[in-house]
């Protein structure tokens, strides 16, 4: 399925990745939306330098690639005819998953970045959810090695994946810790979850307000602290949040269903 051509990419070396607009092939978007109805729509695994070529949630992630290994990423991706040259020679087409993960990203208007620590072999570190109107996510899951395994999936079915993934446990009503370096140095598993609502120009995303959860879980207890960035003083403040479906229904809260 061919998606997105983009504007302001280019293919040669060092100039991969610049802004620029996608233009998404009428239908594509209720055609894919339909599918993720079945069930989940697997678009693939990526390094970072091959979603940086097509300028694919890279702002989301922390560092940037050299232009050497760009070079080379813009290639494989050429190889295996997932860039291809445009209708002008600022243009490219992304096709294939690709090009749908590229089109999807770019609708999305908020990002649920989750990192955890203390996870297992086999497991991810961390997790970026980018809810959408249609009550699906484009999900990014990324491992030790760094690569970044793409889906599409129901937004039910996402938080449900996010909630088994993330620390559980009862809530530590009488166990309140306000000092967050005391709380993840003694904790077994714990995550850090923040919600940023973005606004794009192109492919060129500004961060906004944004909402920090953390989660810890210690001796059996599950200890929850929330900072909202966009009022008072960023000061973090406790959560009660117990069990799984505690913490699924605050993941709901944060995403703005429930």
């Amino acid at each position: 399925m061919n998606a997105p051509e983009h504007d302001g990419l280019a293919s040669g070396p060092g100039s991969a990745g610049l802004p620029g607009a996608a233009s998404v092939p009428e239908g594509l978007v209720d055609a894919v939306v339909h599918l993720v109805e079945t069930g989940p729509v697997l678009l693939g695994a990526y390094t970072i330098a091959e979603l940086t070529a097509v300028d694919a949630v890279v702002d989301f992630l922390e560092r940037r690639p050299s232009d050497e290994v760009l070079a080379e990423a813009v290639r494989s991706l050429a190889a295996r005819q997932l860039l291809l040259p445009g209708d002008t020679p600022e243009q490219v087409q992304v096709r294939g998953d690709l090009g749908i993960a590229v089109a999807f990203q770019q609708r999305a208007r908020k990002v649920l970045d989750a990192r955890v620590s203390g996870t297992e072999p086999g497991e991810p570190w961390r997790i970026l959810v980018l809810p959408q109107p249609e009550q699906i996510c484009l999900v990014v899951r990324i491992d030790a090695l760094g690569v970044h395994e793409i889906a599409l999936r129901k937004l039910d079915d996402t938080l449900q994946m996010l909630t088994d993934w993330l620390p559980h446990g009862s809530s530590a009503r009488q166990e309140t810790v306000t000092d967050e370096d005391e709380l993840l140095s003694g904790s077994k598993r714990s995550a850090l979850v923040t919600l940023t609502e973005y606004t794009a120009e192109g492919s060129a995303e500004t961060a906004g307000a944004s909402t920090d959860l953390i989660l810890a879980a210690r001796d059996g207890h599950l200890h929850a602290l929330s900072r909202d960035r966009s009022t008072g003083d960023g000061a973090l403040t406790p959560e009660t949040v117990d069990g799984r479906d505690g913490v699924r229904d605050r993941l709901g809260v944060l995403v703005g269903v429930g």
